[in-house]
């Protein structure tokens, strides 16, 4: 991570931190170890105070790219539930039933949605007399032994002026991939993501389940950016936790309005049903990190609730954004002059002869241009390195969107060129090459663990981005062995000493 900038000395002092990051092997290219489940809790997914406390209907992030391997279609993807950490059973990570989780496609660019593909899911319970998610090994998607499972629906909305008029359902009880409980309950998880990849009508993929968290970033930018010295960067947060993903690859002529006029707008939203039996809309995402980092907390909650043809209302957030004056105050890195309109085309309009559509309502929405071809070599900073299949066309897995975000924040498209990032560069697991595109959840188990006690994915593989000494759980050492052998053994004395201990005084007690 390095500073390119004309703020002179700013730029110096930038360097120099970083150059003793580096030299505290903070900011460390490949090698690192990344934060375990359970160390972060301040994160870009929980982006408002209300929503922070409702998981199950908190969108955390969108992508939309036309897919790499079938290039007339274009695959949306959506999460919810953040920090998902592997071993959270026996209660482990479901949809809400009383939500409508729904992802909004605006064909002509007024900020109103054409086209709502809406997800609605139910429970199921065989054996409610049992604290078991499963109650054997579960090897197939509708394995007897899964105990607690999901289906869901998808319904395909056409609007007008934001009334329906027209509704086909276009998926009925698929089931949904289960959390990833460990080796033991389930041998072969990659087994039961394929049974849950599914063919619906209209020539369209659907998949619905827990996933790896595909986000990759170091969040703690919220303390005070970084460590106010550039000290905490390098560790990817989201590693090792999982999210619920829906997943949906489209003819892409189903959701553009013409060859002539390929962009179209992308959000998600949910909806939750009150005790009253009315829906109200609790959470929004389309563009990664506005909520979190441009939107003040007094209005977060309000633009969870409100829609992209209002956005006018927080328009001078994007105009006059608060985090280059916090990074200029730290780090003495001249922030841009205002009113950033560089800004608002990104975030806003699209980018002029990129994906900005014709007649454009400056709104909040992930923008992509479906004429577009898939980049056969993406490029992590997408547009920025010349690179128009990614953000912000669009959002691909592997675009790392912090870094072209702070990038793009300080000023890169208006001559204030510069290298800023939070030395994570890539997702700790690779994303696969065909549909649903996402990595596998973390194994509840995590796995046998290494020398080091790095984490194992699903199939039991190390987690890349672990210490570069960590090997194979068949490199543990005799002496390895005979330490566990021992610290074992000490446990069962120390328990069988603590149970007489507990009777002779229960004895005494009654004599």
């Amino acid at each position: 991570m390095t500073a390119i900038s004309s703020s002179g000395r700013g730029l110096k002092r930038l360097a120099a931190l970083t150059c003793v990051a580096l030299a505290t092997g903070g900011l460390v290219a490949s090698g690192v170890t990344g934060a375990e489940p359970g160390t972060a809790r301040a994160s870009s997914h929980r982006e408002a105070p209300l929503i922070s406390g409702q998981p199950q209907y908190d969108n955390t992030d969108v992508y939309a790219f036309v897919s790499p391997d079938k290039p007339d279609t274009t695959t949306l993807v959506a999460n919810w539930l953040p920090f998902e950490e592997p071993g959270g059973g026996p209660n482990f990570y479901k949809f809400a039933n009383d939500a409508q989780y729904d992802v909004h496609i605006d064909s002509d660019g007024d900020a109103q949605g054409d086209l709502i593909y809406r997800w609605t899911f139910k429970d199921h319970v065989k054996n409610g007399n049992t604290f078991l998610f499963n109650t054997g090994p579960v090897t197939s998607i509708d394995d007897p032994d899964l105990n607690i499972t999901q289906t869901y629906d998808i319904e395909m909305l056409r609007l007008k002026n934001q009334r329906v008029m027209h509704s086909t359902k276009i998926a009925d009880d698929l089931p949904v991939a289960p959390s990833n409980v460990g080796k033991a309950s389930m041998p072969d998880y990659q087994s039961l993501r394929d049974q849950a990849v599914k063919q619906i009508a209209g020539g369209s993929t659907a998949f619905a389940g827990q996933a790896d968290d595909p986000f990759f970033a170091d969040l703690r930018v919220f303390d005070l950016l970084y460590g106010g010295n550039l000290s905490e960067v390098g560790n990817d947060t989201l590693k090792g936790y999982s999210v619920n993903s829906i997943a949906l690859q489209v003819p892409t002529a189903y959701i553009r309005q013409s060859e002539k006029q390929p962009i179209v707008g992308i959000w998600s939203t949910t909806q939750r049903k009150s005790a009253s039996g009315h829906w109200a809309q609790v959470s929004r995402l389309g563009m990664p990190l506005v909520n979190e980092v441009v939107i003040p907390v007094k209005d977060k909650d309000k633009f969870n609730a409100s829609h992209p043809w209002n956005d006018g209302d927080f328009l001078k957030f994007v105009t006059q954004p608060e985090l280059p004056k916090l990074i200029e105050g730290i780090y003495k890195i001249k922030a841009p002059a205002e009113p950033r309109n560089d800004l608002v085309s990104v975030f806003l309009t699209g980018v002029d002869k990129l994906n900005k559509p014709p007649h454009v309502r400056p709104a909040e929405a992930l923008r992509l241009n479906t004429s577009i071809p898939p980049s056969a070599e993406p490029k992590r900073l997408g547009v920025l390195d010349g690179d128009n299949a990614g953000f912000p066309n669009g959002r691909r897995l592997t675009d790392d969107v912090l870094d072209i975000a702070l990038q793009v924040v300080e000023g890169e498209l208006v001559g204030a060129k510069n290298d800023l990032g939070d030395a994570v560069n890539e997702n700790d697991q690779k994303f696969t090459g065909s549909f649903p595109y996402l990595a596998l959840p973390t194994a509840g188990s995590r796995g046998p663990l290494a020398k080091d006690g790095a984490a194992k994915d699903a199939q039991g593989n190390l987690l890349s981005g672990g210490a570069s000494s960590a090997s194979s759980g068949s490199d543990f050492t005799d002496n390895t062995l005979i330490a566990s052998a021992v610290a074992a053994g000490a446990g069962v004395l120390l328990v069988t000493l603590g149970l007489n201990w507990w009777r002779m005084r229960r004895r005494n007690a009654y004599r």
